[in-house]
């Protein structure tokens, strides 16, 4: 009875063991090769719980899920100016087509990632050359990373890789380039200002020169109106004088010859040296103005 309980459970055991052997999951990360004796015999992509034959084949797992390559450190490009820029970049990729990835690189990731840098920068350095460092910093930076996408994606394709972007991080200047630079821009901000300076000179001039001119004009012109203003007045006084004259000359001729006289003898040191019989004194000799 022992020996039968004994022989059922070895067999279970064998049972169990031998299923386990023999099947096999695949869930929706991942992608499965199936191997028999060193050969690819099966590929499975979609998730599930699948067969083998056991001790015969074997199961390797690759990951499908977007990858990043980050390298460390940032790569030197030259650009159409011959000029030295540093750029930092990653990209996002998975694998597409398992079989091949496997046929290609042996399904190592490592060799995988290198062979996707190598193809990103040889695309970004024949990128770069053609273009200036205004381009590759923001002139033509969306149209370097679609081009760069574009032909990485092409070139991952022949291991069975997908390139989903790349996109550059920054664009930097090496030391001795920014010095350079920099002391360029900073004399270019000289020239610009010194020309500024110079044109607000030159405008301010014209302005003073105007206002000046504008000046003259008005003063000339106010100087011209109270001349005309002024001869008005004295062509009217004028000619109240003359319809006063007309209207009373003797009076008149009195009244002017006692202005005369009060002017003539303002104060006590005032002293007129004169004859006599002058038309000076005429009111003088004769108030009533006939001479004795």
């Amino acid at each position: 009875m022992n020996n039968r309980i004994a022989s059922l459970i070895t067999l279970i055991a064998g049972v169990l063991i031998l299923a386990s052997l023999s099947l096999y999951s695949v869930d929706q990360r991942q992608n499965a090769l199936v191997f028999q004796l060193g050969q690819i015999v099966a590929t499975q992509r979609a998730p599930g719980l699948y067969f083998k034959m056991p001790l015969v084949q074997n199961v390797r797992y690759f990951d499908t899920r977007i990858l990043t390559l980050d390298p460390n450190d940032p790569d030197r490009f030259i650009t159409s100016e011959k000029k030295n820029v540093l750029i930092d970049y990653f990209a996002k990729w998975r694998i597409v087509d398992v079989r091949q990835y496997y046929v290609s690189v042996g399904g190592d990731e490592t060799r995988a990632r290198t062979r996707l840098q190598q193809t990103i920068n040889d695309a970004l350095r024949a990128e770069i050359g053609q273009r200036t460092i205004h381009d590759v910093v923001s002139g033509e930076r969306e149209n370097i990373m679609r081009t760069l996408r574009a032909r990485a994606d092409q070139d991952a394709r022949k291991i069975g890789v997908e390139v989903i972007d790349v996109r550059i991080k920054h664009v930097d200047l090496p030391q001795e380039v920014s010095d350079s630079v920099y002391r360029r821009m900073e004399a270019e901000r000289k020239r610009v200002a010194n020309e500024l300076r110079s044109t607000g000179s030159a405008e301010a001039e014209q302005i003073r020169a105007n206002a000046d001119r504008q000046r003259e004009v008005i003063i000339a012109d106010a100087w011209r109106d109270a001349q005309r203003v002024k001869g008005e007045g004295d062509a009217s006084a004028s000619a109240i004088y003359a319809s006063a004259f007309s209207q009373n000359p003797e009076f008149y001729s009195f009244y002017r010859s006692l202005n005369a006289y009060r002017q003539s003898f303002h104060s006590k040191q005032d002293m007129l040296v004169l004859d006599p019989h002058s038309a000076f004194f005429k009111y003088m000799n004769s108030p009533g103005g006939s001479k004795p």
